[in-house]
């Protein structure tokens, strides 16, 4: 199976193309990115061609495309994909708007392609875990779920909203709403969120409180930020706590990490055991080749906007959101 990456503007590129070097009967065989600089030091380092024209990359043999660009330029690309008949595995937020990536999702459809949202935490060891405690009911109903998803402000595209569509709230919202989603085979019925720029000097949202109700009663609560300083890691302060009524569960999406002080870098995160971005790029290539419904899908993308939206929304207006 022959793969090609569309834009290495998202950090996860990186390690989605690792991921791809270690699947067998996979190669990736081509990037496309509009800046050669960075197109090219990415094509460099992976070995492979590079293309100035995504649409020259879509024109080749390949099966499949990882699409990693700006949040804005999720649509395009997913869509220009589609047409080219090639599947998707696109970077989360699936995209800026509701209206977006619903008719990313609809043109995908069309066109017979499996189109997969990048939500890899649900691949975490820890977190497949207890998705299992969950479904075998060993904390009883759940009444309620606190998640964290903070890191240090990430810099360059990520705070100009023409290209990030957000801030931190769209940024680490849909990781952890998936989750949660996922956890309870619920819907979220209602949001109220606390938006602002506290933390840096950036035009953009870099903190965000959501309070949340599902469609099965429980509250949830979310502390989405780019709250913590430049020495601490860019992401992977990701918790949360399920609290039902016969049991508690506290996950630490990351704790198998060493941590490393540097005078020189600060705070580093040096993680091992099992690669969730290879299990997601595994199980998105095993979706090709078997021609099945990927178990993230374009819809849960979708949602997981919605919410980000809908918080954004609430912030503005000082008062709750009902999405459904």
């Amino acid at each position: 199976m022959k793969l090609g990456i569309i834009s290495v503007a998202h950090m996860h590129a990186y390690s989605y193309a690792n991921a791809i070097a270690k699947l067998d009967g996979v190669q990736l065989v081509g990037v496309a990115d509009e800046d050669e600089v960075r197109g090219k030091a990415a094509a460099e380092k992976f070995g492979i061609p590079f293309f100035a024209d995504y649409h020259e990359l879509l024109a080749t043999d390949i099966d499949a495309v990882i699409v990693t660009s700006e949040n804005a330029k999720h649509q395009e690309h997913t869509l220009a994909a589609a047409k080219a008949g090639k599947h998707i595995l696109c970077e989360k937020p699936l995209a800026t708007t509701a209206e977006a990536a619903q008719e990313m999702i609809d043109f995908c459809r069309e066109q017979g392609v499996i189109l997969q949202t990048a939500f890899p935490v649900r691949f975490h060891p820890a977190v497949v875990r207890a998705k299992q405690l969950v479904e075998q009911g060993k904390v009883g109903r759940i009444m309620a779920i606190r998640g964290t998803n903070r890191g240090q402000n990430p810099g360059g595209w990520f705070v100009d909203p023409e290209k990030s569509g957000g801030g931190a709230v769209i940024d680490h919202t849909v990781h952890v709403v998936d989750l949660m989603r996922w956890f309870m085979d619920s819907e979220v019925r209602e949001v109220y969120a606390e938006v602002d720029s506290k933390f840096s000097d950036t035009p953009i949202d870099d903190c965000g409180i959501l309070t949340m109700e599902f469609e099965n009663g429980v509250f949830a609560t979310l502390d989405c930020s780019w709250s913590r300083n430049k020495a601490f890691p860019t992401w992977g302060d990701v918790t949360m706590e399920i609290i039902g009524t016969e049991g508690t569960i506290s996950l630490d999406a990351f704790s198998q990490k060493l941590d490393v002080y540097s005078n020189e870098k600060g705070l580093k995160w040096v993680n091992w055991g099992d690669d969730m971005d290879s299990q997601l790029v595994k199980d998105f290539v095993t979706s090709v080749r078997e021609k099945k419904a990927p178990s993230i899908t374009g819809e849960d993308g979708l949602r997981a906007v919605e919410v980000a939206l809908a918080a954004y929304q609430s912030a503005e207006q000082k008062q709750p959101v009902v999405l459904r």
